[in-house]
């Protein structure tokens, strides 16, 4: 196998901007909570699938692979606090964030630009990774300016339709 320096490796993928996303779902007491996840795809039209990775050593990784279902909340530029928020370890990850419920009781973050509210399809090993497909229940997109992730930076995207 070939072997590379992680921290070269991680630099070279991060020249490949992202959009940012705060994956959500309910903990074993009910109460909301996600993390920020940057390795979101789409997969397939039909039927209609996504796909994020988390890491392994991710303490909310167990939960994950217990759920039967997620949103992929996809973040607006005015929601780089929220994108920060969640990529911490912190006990309640919904504090001062605002939010509503798909119709099957996971939370929505408000103000995103888009979420894909999902039924697990399928979890697969990648490497120090898991990868956990969705499939698409529902899904809302809106007008806004994206957030992105690149170069180990969030930054913004203008929307040129919003021009």
């Amino acid at each position: 196998m070939t072997q590379f320096d992680t921290k070269q490796l991680r630099n070279a993928f991060g020249c490949f901007p992202s959009g940012v996303t705060i994956v959500t779902l309910k903990d074993e007491k009910n109460d909301p909570t996600g993390i920020t996840v940057s390795s979101f795809s789409s997969l397939s039209l039909n039927p209609p699938l996504c796909l994020f990775s988390i890491g392994k050593e991710q303490a909310s990784r167990p939960l994950f692979e217990k759920t039967d279902y997620f949103v992929i909340n996809v973040l607006c530029a005015k929601q780089e606090n929220i994108a920060w928020q969640f990529a911490k370890p912190i006990e309640n990850k919904f504090e001062n964030v605002s939010y509503t419920e798909s119709g099957n009781g996971m939370p929505i973050i408000n103000g995103n630009i888009a979420h894909f509210c999902c039924k697990k399809w399928a979890l697969y090993e990648g490497g120090d990774h898991i990868i956990i497909v969705g499939e698409i229940l529902e899904f809302k997109q809106t007008d806004s300016d994206a957030l992105i992730f690149f170069k180990g930076k969030i930054d913004t995207i203008a929307n040129p339709h919003a021009i």
